[in-house]
């Protein structure tokens, strides 16, 4: 290992671990308003004996002595309490004692999903149940499918709350109870103008929600309603009020407009709360700071495996010469690139949609949302095990020399194999323990917006040993096609140029279909769905979890082909990374026994 690689190396030590202690002591600072908010896990039982978790807020004035007003803020679908921290942090700040909770099956809660009211109801009467409580001024948020975990609470315990506000939600949706101009008490709708789920209000389009019938019901009235006109009465309880932020569904997260709107509802409808103004908000550098944290935790990978793999090394020959270039030429080269960039973009809904509904959530594959992209993801791993085949039956040499040249190399049989998966069990694990410490220090994860890296739940551990097997498969495939098929011609004269081919091959599709849907979005109003599936809208949200991880997954596969001559380190890292990312951020739809 020459010296400057050393010295190479401890610099990218240095910045990542840099970037995770300022990233999350930043964040922890935040979160905490200067350490005068006191921030705990907590877990509580819901009626059907499963535990839920959330994290609780508790602003320095509360006590049984003085009760203060509180909120209850709910995630929706495939996302986890840490999602709703902008609401949580601002409204901790002004002096609500705030649970932000896991609904039932996502994050730290019991599986299945769905189950009891999406845990609106039992978070409630945990909520009502703590003796710093005012029970008498509790308010209910919900962002998504968290709203109609509220209005389930809403309809459960009707005299359990005062007030609340629904944010790219709805009533009378998924089985939620339907509203009426009394129920549910003192509402306010924030309904982003670029919202993808129309179907909320029964809307053509978002920006149209003041037209809506079914919202103007809701509402008291048969005419257009005016955003910032208050309809009906708070002091009975019928208070209605429309705010329609430039956000689309997932941006209302990252929204002061939408923060404001929701902290100015629950300061005109509860009472007891600090005046401090709806607009002085410090939420954004807590996303930045968890953000740093999460770019640490991922640069942190790369030095840890130079050094493993110069280690393993060292005893064992595990590192070979890279292998000359055997890869496509021409035509056939051109075709294979554009093959392998477009397959991913046209097959993304229609796999994943048909994989959800085929394969029902069981015990042995309890993530529907991890189902369907395992099937695309199996899907695109034949297509280029086909192009594999196709190459190997027109070129000349044996099978050996031809399954070399692809970096699929053993020359020490399965040994060469396990060397590789130890490796990727030693780049992830210190990536695991790394986030571990920094939670269990700071209480601070890696993650920004929709996307997040936090650890996998006992249960999920089971979960995760399942799907390992398919995305293994496709990270296999992948670094065929990136190693082998589309290798580098010339030689490897520039890393940066190979890494940067890599990621638009692989990253690039998701970057064009974001593009393409959001820029239909912004000056239609609506999403390309028309030809695609049911699943349009949640699936488009999920592209961005996909752009983030297939954004890392050939950065992590060049390094380690360029580090070992083989693509088995990187194949291995790829699939544990993924796997666990998947399985840990989105929801189980099936009970798990725990063997």
């Amino acid at each position: 290992m020459a010296l400057t690689d050393i010295n190479t190396r401890t610099v990218l030590f240095v910045v990542a671990l840099v970037l995770v202690v300022v990233g999350s002591g930043t964040a922890y600072w935040v979160e905490t308003n200067g350490q005068t908010v006191e921030v705990r896990d907590v877990q509580f039982e819901a009626t059907n004996g499963t535990m839920m978790s959330g994290e609780l807020y508790i602003p320095p004035d509360a006590s049984t002595a003085d009760p203060a007003p509180a909120i209850l803020a709910t995630h929706g679908y495939i996302n986890y309490h840490e999602t709703q921290s902008p609401f949580a942090i601002e409204y901790a700040r002004r002096g609500f004692v705030t649970l932000a909770v896991d609904q039932a099956g996502h994050g730290g809660s019991d599986p299945p999903a769905f189950a009891n009211g999406f845990g609106g109801p039992p978070a409630l009467s945990y909520l009502r149940s703590l003796s710093m409580v005012d029970t008498d001024n509790v308010g209910l948020e919900g962002h998504s499918m968290g709203g109609w975990a509220s209005v389930v609470a809403a309809a459960v315990y009707p005299d359990g709350y005062e007030s609340m506000v629904l944010a790219g939600s709805s009533t009378g949706s998924f089985g939620a109870p339907p509203g009426s101009p009394e129920f549910p008490r003192n509402l306010a709708v924030i309904y982003g103008e670029y919202e993808e789920f129309r179907y909320m209000w029964a809307v053509e389009q978002a920006r149209n929600v003041p037209d809506s019938a079914k919202l103007q019901n809701v509402f008291g009235t048969d005419s257009t309603i005016q955003e910032g006109e208050t309809y009906g009465s708070i002091d009975e309880g019928t208070a209605r009020q429309l705010y329609t932020p430039s956000r689309t569904h997932a941006g209302l997260h990252l929204s002061p407009t939408a923060t404001a709107d929701s902290i100015e509802w629950f300061q005109r409808t509860l009472d007891g709360e600090d005046p401090l103004p709806p607009g002085n908000q410090t939420w954004y550098f807590k996303e930045l700071g968890t953000l740093l944290a999460m770019l640490g935790g991922v640069l942190f990978m790369f030095p840890l495996g130079s050094l493993l793999v110069e280690r393993y090394d060292r005893s064992t020959g595990f590192r070979r010469d890279r292998p000359d270039s055997l890869g496509l030429t021409g035509v056939a080269r051109i075709g294979t690139a554009l093959i392998a960039f477009f397959v991913p973009l046209v097959t993304y809904y229609h796999l994943q949609e048909w994989g959800q509904s085929t394969v029902a959530a069981s015990a042995l594959l309890p993530q529907e949302i991890t189902t369907g992209v395992a099937v695309w993801a199996t899907f695109n791993a034949l297509v280029i095990v086909v192009g594999f085949a196709a190459f190997h039956y027109r070129n000349e040499g044996s099978f050996a020399d031809l399954r070399a040249s692809y970096g699929l190399g053993t020359d020490d049989g399965f040994r060469t194999i396990g060397r590789a998966a130890l490796t990727s069990i030693g780049i992830v694990g210190g990536l695991y323990l790394l986030l571990s410490v920094t939670e269990y220090l700071t209480g601070q994860g890696f993650r920004f917006w929709v996307f997040g890296i936090r650890p996998l739940e006992t249960f999920q551990f089971w979960i995760f040993l399942r799907y390992l097997i398919p995305f293994t498969v496709f990270f296999v495939a992948l670094g065929v096609l990136l190693h082998g098929e589309l290798r580098p011609q010339g030689g490897y004269t520039s890393f940066r140029k190979e890494m940067a081919t890599n990621w638009a091959l692989v990253g690039g599709p998701f970057v064009l279909l974001l593009v393409v849907q959001y820029g239909t979005l912004l000056t239609t109003g609506y999403l390309m769905d028309n030809f695609l599936t049911a699943g349009v809208e949640l699936l488009t949200i999920l592209a961005f979890q996909f752009l983030v991880l297939l954004s890392i997954a050939p950065l992590v596969s060049t390094y380690f082909f360029r580090k070992t001559g083989r693509i088995w380190t990187g194949a291995f890292t790829n699939a544990l990374l993924v796997t666990w990312v998947i399985v840990a951020g989105t929801a189980t739809h099936h009970p798990i026994a725990i063997f």
